[in-house]
């Protein structure tokens, strides 16, 4: 039963719970995201590598057209944990209305503790998760790039 069909319980509490179970589903559905997109990466550059001495005396274009395709899986991954980061926001943005309307703020709380404050060094700042998985596609761009560039430059 969900908080919308439960009539005798505390709707605000109820919608409260519902809203952050499904923030965390999200959550999860993007570290499924994250994963996948990580083994299809990981399989195509050991295939590439492994394949390195065959490239070589291939076309250039193939290599070309293997590192297009991870870049264009790159891309693909970058604005899908953009999109998770945006349903993501929505959904904290929808929790802390509904903790102001109940009067906690427990969300609020976390997050004022983790960002606040002057830190003194830098590694026991809080780095968000987001921040940070979304510079490992980049990488992976970077290194098909540099693939297509040595590829295509030397014959």
């Amino acid at each position: 039963m969900t908080p919308l069909e439960d009539p005798g319980g505390d709707r605000s509490v109820d919608l409260y719970k519902f809203a952050v179970e499904m923030a965390d589903r999200v959550s999860a559905r993007r570290g499924t995201a994250n994963a996948y997109f990580l083994a299809v990466q990981t399989t195509l550059v050991a295939v590439l590598s492994l394949g390195a001495p065959n490239l070589s005396k291939s076309s250039p274009w193939v290599s070309a057209v293997a590192s297009a395709a991870g870049v264009a899986l790159s891309m693909a991954w970058w604005l899908q944990l953009r999109s998770y980061r945006s349903l993501n926001s929505a959904k904290f943005a929808v929790i802390t209305e509904l903790e102001k309307e109940l009067g906690l703020t427990i969300y609020q709380n976390e997050w004022r503790v983790l960002s606040g404050g002057r830190v003194k060094r830098w590694r026991y700042r809080y780095a968000e998760l987001g921040a940070t998985e979304r510079f490992v596609p980049w990488v992976f761009a970077a290194l098909y790039i540099v693939l297509i560039v040595v590829r295509l430059t030397r014959r």
